[in-house]
């Protein structure tokens, strides 16, 4: 995301209209939008293995898995937002195509740009989302992931890293391999 707004404040339904339109993807924070960058490879790979292992574990439940295109809505703070990998389970999200407003798990690919968001404002953003159990932060660095929970109400970090081989989304009951997720990535040193 990026630090400045763009046009002056608009309503939700406004946004959605516009979004509907619009050639690039904006976020919307209380009333003003944010156009959201592009992705390097490592990103969009990383984020498309992670949806494409949770689908095939889905598949044939009422879950449903969506990649950046789709938004996240927090009504409670006038905020929607892309996430790279969103799962819902709620029949309450079938009736809003454009955005999903109860996901249960909810991934980020982090990115040298929105890192910081990421782990603090977007993170405390989205507690406010009830139906949420499982928030992941996924390394593009190298092969780790932090995955937070929600166990009785409060929020504690599990981190995954290669050395475990495995790690696990208890929020759909799932266990996946590092090689799986960061298959045909290359861990490249930015200067």
């Amino acid at each position: 995301m990026i630090a400045n707004p763009q046009f002056n404040y608009i309503t939700p339904e406004e946004y959605l209209e516009m979004e509907e339109n619009s050639d690039i993807k904006h976020e919307y924070i209380d009333g003003y939008i944010y156009a959201t960058a592009g992705a390097n490879d490592p990103h969009v790979t990383i984020a498309l293995n992670m949806a494409f292992v949770i689908r095939n574990h889905l598949r044939g439940s009422n879950c449903r898995v969506y990649m950046s295109d789709m938004k996240a809505r927090i009504d409670s703070l006038n905020r929607f937002y892309y996430p790279d990998v969103m799962v819902t389970c709620d029949p309450r999200d079938t009736q809003t195509p454009n955005h999903k407003s109860f996901p249960k798990l909810i991934i980020e690919v982090l990115s040298k740009s929105t890192e910081g968001f990421d782990r603090g404002d977007k993170f405390a953003d989205y507690q406010q989302l009830e139906s949420l159990e499982e928030y992941v932060l996924v390394n593009t660095k190298r092969q780790r992931l932090d995955c937070f929970r929600k166990e009785a109400g409060r929020w504690f970090l599990a981190t995954y890293s290669d050395e475990q081989e495995i790690f696990r989304l208890s929020s759909i009951n799932f266990e996946g391999k590092f090689e799986d997720l960061y298959e045909d990535v290359s861990f490249v040193e930015h200067l």
